[in-house]
C-alpha cells in the first residue's frame, strides 16, 4: 500500500490545476479516494466528525444486497438449467450457470453507467460521486435474466442522464435512477422485461421452455369465477415458495428471504429507514384487508399477507423506498410516504388486471410526492409552535 501511495502521490501533480491530465482529475481522484483515506481536512467553522460518509453508506447498501444477488444468480442458473432439462445440474452446476447469465447484466450497467458518470464529472469538474456503486447494481436485480445486454445499456444510460445527472448529479435526483431505467424499459421494451423462453433441444426434437410465469401472472390470469383460494390450494401458488424464490422473477427480486436479510443489515448499519420498511407493510397490509372484504375480483382475494412475498415487493420496500435522496426526509413524512406506497401497491394489482405488479409505478409516483409530503409536515410543525409561542 506504501508503494502505491507514493506512486499516487508522485502522478498527483498531473491532474492537479494546470496539469497535462487535468481534464480526467475526477478519474484520479475516484481512484485514490478508493484506495486510501482522503487526506482534505476540515481548518475552520463548525464541522461534524463521523467515520460514516457517502462512500461508507453506499458500500453497505452493496453489502446488504449481496444476498439477493447470490440468491438471484443460483435462481436464475437453476431456472435455465430446468427449463433445458440438464442431466445431473446441482448446486454448483446452477451457480456456474447463473453467473454466466447475470455477471454480462452487470458488468454492462457498471460499464455505461460508468461512462455517463465519468463524462458528467469531468465536464463539471466535480468529483465522480459513488452513487453509482448502487444504481448500477441495483439496476441488474430488478431486471428479468433474459434481458438483451443492449437494453440493459439504454436503460442505464436514460436512468443516470435523464433520472440523475440533469439534475445535478448524487443527492439531486428526483426519483431514484434505478427504479427509473426500470420503468423506462418496462414502457418502452415491455415484452423483454417479462421474460422470454428458453429454447431446448431433446435429439431431433426442439422444445419451447418457458421459465413459467410469476406467482402474480398466474393469479391475475384467473378466470372470472375462480379464487385465489383456488389457485393457493391447487399449489399452483405457494407462500413459502414464494417467501424462498424458488420460481422465475427478476433476478434480485424473488427471494423475500434474502430481502430480508439485507434489510437487518441496512437497519444495523443505520442506513435503512424502519419507518419507511414498516409503513410500507402496514400500507400493503391494511389495503389487501380491505380489498378482501369489498372487492369481487380474484386478486382482491389474495390473502394480505400473501401480497408481502408476491412480486418485488420486499426488494421495493427495503432498498427503493428507503432510497435516502428520493424518500421523504421528515420522521412523520416517512410514515406518510412508506403508507401511501403499500396501499398504492395493492390498489394497482387489484384494480388494473393488465398490471399486476404496481410496486415500480406506486414508489416513482411516491418519490415525486415525497417533497410535498416533507412540505406538509414542516408547515404542520411551524403551525403549532406558532400556538404555543
Amino acid at each position: 500500500m506504501k508503494l502505491l501511495l507514493k506512486f499516487h502521490d508522485s502522478i498527483r501533480p498531473l491532474f492537479e490545476k494546470g496539469g497535462k491530465l487535468e481534464k480526467v482529475a475526477p478519474l484520479f481522484d475516484a481512484a485514490d479516494t478508493f484506495a486510501f483515506t482522503p487526506a482534505e481536512q476540515t481548518h475552520r467553522g463548525a464541522h461534524v466528525r463521523d467515520a460514516i460518509d457517502i462512500k461508507r453508506v453506499m458500500v453497505t447498501v452493496i453489502y446488504a444486497l449481496l444476498p439477493c444477488f447470490f440468491f438471484g444468480v443460483w435462481n436464475a442458473g437453476h431456472q435455465y438449467n430446468m427449463a433445458h432439462a440438464i442431466a445431473g445440474a446441482g448446486f454448483v452446476a446452477d451457480m456456474l450457470r447463473g453467473l454466466i447469465i447475470v455477471l454480462p447484466i452487470v458488468f454492462v450497467s457498471y460499464a455505461v453507467g460508468g461512462f455517463w458518470e465519468v463524462l458528467f464529472a469531468c465536464v463539471r469538474k466535480h468529483p465522480i460521486n459513488e452513487g453509482l456503486l448502487v444504481s448500477g447494481f441495483l439496476f441488474p436485480l430488478v431486471l428479468p435474466p433474459t434481458i438483451p445486454l443492449w437494453q440493459v445499456a439504454v436503460g442505464i444510460t436514460f436512468g443516470i442522464v435523464i433520472g440523475k445527472e440533469i439534475f445535478g448529479g448524487t443527492g439531486m435526483n428526483v426519483v431514484n435512477p434505478a427504479l427509473l431505467s426500470r420503468a423506462f424499459l418496462f414502457f418502452a421494451y415491455a415484452k423483454s422485461m417479462t421474460g422470454s423462453v428458453w429454447i431446448a433441444s431433446h435429439g431431433d426434437q426442439v422444445v419451447d421452455a418457458v421459465t413459467g410465469a410469476t406467482p402474480l401472472g398466474i393469479l391475475s390470469a384467473m378466470p372470472e369465477g375462480a379464487t385465489a383460494a383456488e389457485a393457493i390450494a391447487s399449489g399452483q401458488v405457494s407462500f413459502m415458495q414464494m417467501f424462498l424464490g424458488t420460481m422465475p422473477g427478476s433476478i434480485g427480486e424473488t427471494s423475500t428471504l434474502a430481502c430480508l436479510i439485507g434489510a437487518v443489515m441496512l437497519l444495523l448499519a443505520g442506513v435503512g429507514s424502519w419507518r419507511i420498511m414498516l409503513a410500507c407493510v402496514i400500507g400493503l397490509l391494511s389495503t389487501a384487508a380491505l380489498a378482501n372484504v369489498f372487492g369481487s375480483s380474484p386478486m382482491s382475494q389474495i390473502p394480505p399477507h400473501y401480497h408481502l412475498v408476491a412480486g418485488g415487493f420486499a426488494f421495493g420496500a427495503i432498498f427503493m423506498a428507503t432510497d435516502p435522496v428520493s424518500a421523504a426526509a421528515t420522521n412523520a413524512g416517512k410514515w406518510i410516504y412508506g403508507f401511501l406506497i403499500g396501499m398504492l401497491i395493492i390498489i394497482v394489482r387489484v384494480l388494473n388486471a393488465g398490471f399486476p405488479e404496481g410496486v415500480m409505478l406506486s414508489i416513482l409516483f411516491m418519490n415525486l410526492m415525497a417533497p410535498l409530503i416533507d412540505s406538509f409536515v414542516v408547515d404542520h410543525h411551524i403551525r403549532r409552535r406558532l400556538k404555543r409561542a
